[in-house]
């Protein structure tokens, strides 16, 4: 049993979804301070105010916090809309990076079958030149 635990543990995928884990609660940090430090303040200035937990709705004996979900709500829409354009940002970066490694193969395959096609002349004017000889 322990070999089959340690097996499983060491498995690439569960290795590079401890890596991802990790990974996105670092980077959930980068995504909270621009949301609360720098879009937030654009957001009160347009709306009047980036609180709105004190908003609250008495029902009978009952308070309802509706002013916490309001919150909830709009920073869940913004850092939407922040990893939205992240990963816009990334994917265009690897579509320009998949580009790139593109041109670069087949510049690569150009010069091989340029190399290939120089090889095959020199042979063919070499043979031609001992057939010359020989006449």
């Amino acid at each position: 049993m322990l070999k089959e635990f340690r097996d499983f543990i060491a498995r690439g995928n569960v290795l590079d979804m401890a890596i991802g884990v990790v990974m996105a609660t670092a980077f959930t940090g980068i995504v909270n301070s621009l949301v609360n430090d720098i879009i937030m303040p654009f957001v009160g200035l347009i709306l009047g105010s980036t609180d709105f937990t004190s908003i609250k709705v008495n029902v009978g004996s009952a308070v309802l916090t509706v002013g916490n979900f309001i919150q909830a709500i709009i920073s869940f829409l913004i850092i939407a809309l922040v990893l939205f354009f992240v990963m816009k940002a990334v994917a265009s970066l690897k579509s320009q990076f998949a580009k790139e490694e593109a041109a670069a193969a087949a510049a690569e395959d150009e010069v091989a079958l340029v190399d290939s096609q120089e090889v095959l002349l020199t042979e063919i004017r070499d043979l031609l030149r001992e057939q010359n000889n020989r006449q």
